[in-house]
């Protein structure tokens, strides 16, 4: 099947038809490029739907902690990666599709407008051709007629008898020179009849098919580009279905991780305050003047005012419980915490402690790297000073001072809270919170009231408040010196409960490093507090009277 055998005659046709291919294949881009544009808007309308969905993190407080929370941040990660994937289809679409077909529409035209630009000269030729043979043609049968007159003139006049031998002579000539031209009129008719049968022969067998056979293979190339396309079309799509799937999936396994156990445990977690119920309220009897008598005036007197002091005191403690189920009392937030309730303040001092701990363990890092640079440059003093490194060790030795100092003030507190824990379960029938004092240093709290500004802080209400805990950690006599030791560097002694001390002054030890890096001493005046191990020799006498042995 050929378009120049079977079409050899519908070149307009021919014309319109590959016309319309390739408004058919423009029209298919302008398809494809709102295609495109849908899934723009589609992965566009997505990612602000996850950004105005998404949490803003602007402390660590407000992150997510229950599992529906985050099983929905996970949904809104995996729709944002879903929506990229969008992103992809369009991106994928505009290029292999869209701009494939838009520069084959071009090339299209291009090959079309040639091929039809051949047709027509080739047309014009032969048109051309037919002109010359029709024009000979003419001029032949002119001429004929020309001859044939001139025929009939020279028979009249040579069967005229009055016609003179002139006139037939001439007659004679006029009819040789018509018949002459009429034959060589005759010859170039034939030439350009010969010569128009050949170039007809040749456009309608060689040129016209071999034109038309390009625009057939033009067309049948549109036709499979199309196809390609449509299969660009879909496979666009379908090269993301993996990573939706895994999107989706993800969704699925965010949604699977919800757990309402965990939830609920969180629940009680961030708002376990640790006190305890509140007992039951005594029945006050106002009932007991209506039945006074002269007779027990005095004993009933004495009943009431008993009653009514004992009313007031229990009417106190009940008040201090009942702020558990209406607002918590306003007040500042305090450096120990001492504001929440103990469950609370304990998390607070626990991870107050954990970050402190990360900090002092980077500072150790730093100190150490420090000292590897500083040997360094003692083998190698080309390669810089070590007592430029000298500051900064200082400075890091004083951070780790800092620290250590605030870790053992928080773990203070904390033990303190955790004793008070300890306390309230053996002592239920206790409304008074009794302060800690650890390791020779006391740890404010506030007292739980009403008012926040009615909390008492400080030794005075260790005073005034004795429990169990007091005969432990209040003792007037000093404790006894289990050894000495020598200030190897010179301690400023800035921080609450430290001991200044100077390069080679000595000190007498009465309790040792537990650990944290700290080491309790004591002058001969008196004066006490801990100083750092690491600034100091110790000389422990085992032997002493009072030696303490810590494991």
């Amino acid at each position: 099947m050929s378009w120049g055998t079977e079409l050899w005659d519908q070149f307009d046709s021919l014309d319109k038809h590959t016309q319309w291919g390739i408004d058919f294949l423009e029209r298919y881009a302008k398809f494809v490029k709102e295609r495109i544009e849908i899934e723009q808007n589609y992965a566009k309308q997505l990612r602000n739907l996850v950004k105005k969905y998404c949490p803003k993190r602007s402390s660590k407080d407000e992150e997510p902690r229950f599992t529906s929370c985050i099983a929905f941040f996970n949904i809104l990660n995996e729709l944002n990666d879903y929506a990229g994937q969008r992103e992809v289809v369009a991106e994928e679409m505009a290029h292999r599709v869209y701009g494939e077909l838009m520069r084959y529409a071009h090339e299209l035209k291009t090959e079309r407008k040639m091929h039809l630009q051949e047709g027509r000269k080739a047309q014009q030729y032969l048109e051309m051709c037919w002109k010359q043979m029709d024009n000979s043609k003419k001029k032949f049968e002119r001429e004929c007629r020309e001859a044939e007159k001139a025929q009939q003139s020279y028979e009249r006049l040579d069967n005229d008898t009055n016609a003179t031998k002139a006139d037939v002579e001439k007659a004679k000539q006029q009819l040789n020179l018509r018949t002459h031209m009429a034959d060589e009129n005759k010859n170039e008719y034939a030439a350009q009849l010969q010569n128009f049968n050949g170039e007809q022969h040749k456009h309608f067998y060689v040129v016209i098919p071999q034109i038309y056979k390009q625009l057939q293979e033009m067309d049948e190339r549109r036709t499979v580009k199309l196809s390609e396309c449509y299969r660009g079309f879909a496979d666009s799509e379908r090269k993301v279905i993996p990573i939706i799937s895994k999107c989706l999936e993800g969704m699925i396994l965010a949604a699977k991780s919800v757990d309402e156990r965990r939830d609920s445990q969180m629940v009680v977690d961030s708002f376990k305050s640790g006190f305890e119920p509140p007992g039951d309220f005594p029945f006050e009897d106002y009932s007991q003047h209506i039945y006074r008598t002269i007779s027990d005036g005095t004993i009933s007197a004495s009943k009431q005012e008993s009653g009514k002091v004992d009313a007031k005191t229990t009417v106190g403690k009940a008040k201090g419980k009942l702020w558990l189920f209406g607002k918590k009392p306003k007040g500042p937030a305090l450096e120990d915490f001492s504001h929440l309730p103990p469950e609370q303040r304990r998390k607070k001092l626990q991870q107050r402690i954990d970050e402190l701990n990360r900090e002092l363990q980077k500072e150790s890092d730093q100190k150490d790297a420090l000292n590897k640079m500083k040997d360094v440059y003692e083998k190698n003093p080309q390669m810089g000073d070590p007592g430029s490194l000298q500051p900064k060790l200082a400075e890091t030795m004083n951070n780790m001072d800092r620290l250590r100092m605030e870790i053992h003030k928080n773990e203070a507190w904390l033990s303190e809270v955790e004793g008070k824990a300890g306390g309230r379960g053996d002592r239920r029938h206790s409304s008074d919170i009794n302060h800690l004092v650890t390791q020779g240093r006391e740890s404010p709290e506030g007292s739980y009231t009403d008012d926040a500004n009615q909390e008492v802080r400080g030794p005075s209400q260790q005073h005034s408040h004795h429990s169990e805990f007091d005969d432990e950690f209040e003792d007037d006599d000093p404790l006894p010196a289990i050894g000495h030791c020598k200030a190897i560097y010179p301690f400023d002694g800035h921080n609450e409960g430290t001991l200044a001390m100077k390069e080679g002054e000595v000190l007498y030890i009465i309790e040792e490093d537990k650990g944290d890096g700290w080491t309790r001493a004591r002058r001969q005046n008196g004066e006490e507090g801990y100083v750092p191990t690491s600034y100091i020799d110790v000389t422990l006498e085992k032997n002493s009277k009072g030696a303490v042995t810590y494991i």
